[in-house]
C-alpha cells in the first residue's frame, strides 16, 4: 500500500481542529502530509494547530466554501491516495489502514468510505443511537487519479450539498464508490456547523445540486439519442 495524504478545510474551528488532528495522528498509518486549508477564519487557527504531531502545511484563502477549499488542498498533494476530513469531526484508529487495504484488495474501486456516528459538541459520551453510511468528507479515501478526473467540489448557494454533487458526478463517470459497514467516524454537531439542524438559506444548496443532476441526465440522454 502507498502512502496518503489528508485535506482538511476549516472556518473558524479553533475550537475542535486540534482534536480532530489527534484522531489523524492516532491512525496507525501516518500521513504523508496533512493540508490545512484556511477558508478565510476570523479566529487564530495557526495557534490551535501549533504543536500537533503531523506533518502539518496550513494555506490560507479568503472564504470561498469548503468544496473550494478542499480542492486547493487536493491539488496541494501529491500523495496516490487522499483522504478528506471536516474539521470538526474525528478519526477512529484504524481507519485508514482498513480503507487502504480495502483498496488494495480491490484494485477497480475509486474510493471508499466509512459508516459514521454523530455526538453532540462537548458530550462526547452522548452518541446517536444509529451509525450510518457516511457518504461524507469526513469518511472519503480516493484515489488521487480518480479524484483528479472528477474535478473541482463545486460550493453550491448556502454552502450544503457540495459532496452530494461531487459524488454523483463521480458515479456518473463510471468510478465504483463503496461503503464499508465498519463504524470508523464520528461527526460532530454544534451550533452554527453545517451539519447542525435544518437553515432554509443553506439548504437551497441542495435543490441547486438536485438541479444540476437533472440537467446533467438530460445533456447525457439528450446526446446519446
Amino acid at each position: 500500500m502507498s502512502g496518503y495524504g489528508v485535506v482538511i478545510p476549516a472556518y473558524n474551528a479553533s475550537a475542535t481542529i486540534a482534536e480532530t488532528l489527534r484522531s489523524v495522528a492516532a491512525q496507525t498509518l501516518r500521513p504523508e502530509l496533512v493540508v490545512v486549508v484556511d477558508d478565510g477564519s476570523t479566529d487564530d487557527l495557526a495557534a490551535a494547530i501549533a504543536g500537533i504531531d503531523l506533518p502539518l502545511r496550513l494555506l490560507r484563502q479568503d472564504n470561498a466554501g469548503p468544496g473550494n477549499a478542499t480542492t486547493r488542498g487536493i491539488a496541494a498533494l501529491s500523495t496516490p491516495f487522499i483522504a478528506t476530513l471536516d474539521a470538526d469531526d474525528l478519526w477512529l484508529p484504524g481507519k485508514i489502514a482498513a480503507q487502504l487495504a480495502h483498496l488494495d484488495r480491490l484494485p477497480g474501486t475509486a474510493g471508499v468510505f466509512t459508516h459514521i456516528r454523530s455526538f453532540r459538541d462537548g458530550e462526547p459520551d452522548a452518541m446517536a443511537p444509529t451509525a450510518t453510511p457516511g457518504w461524507s468528507r469526513s469518511t472519503m479515501l480516493m484515489r488521487r487519479a480518480a479524484m483528479e478526473s472528477v474535478g473541482p467540489m463545486v460550493d453550491p448557494p448556502g454552502g450544503r450539498g457540495e459532496m452530494i454533487d461531487w459524488i454523483a458526478r463521480a458515479r456518473e463517470g463510471g468510478f465504483v464508490l463503496d461503503m464499508m459497514p465498519d463504524i470508523l467516524a464520528l461527526r460532530r454537531i454544534r451550533p452554527g456547523s453545517l451539519s447542525y439542524g435544518r437553515d432554509a438559506t443553506r439548504d437551497r444548496g441542495y435543490l441547486e445540486v438536485a438541479r444540476l443532476a437533472m440537467l446533467r441526465r438530460a445533456q447525457t440522454k439528450a446526446g446519446s439519442s
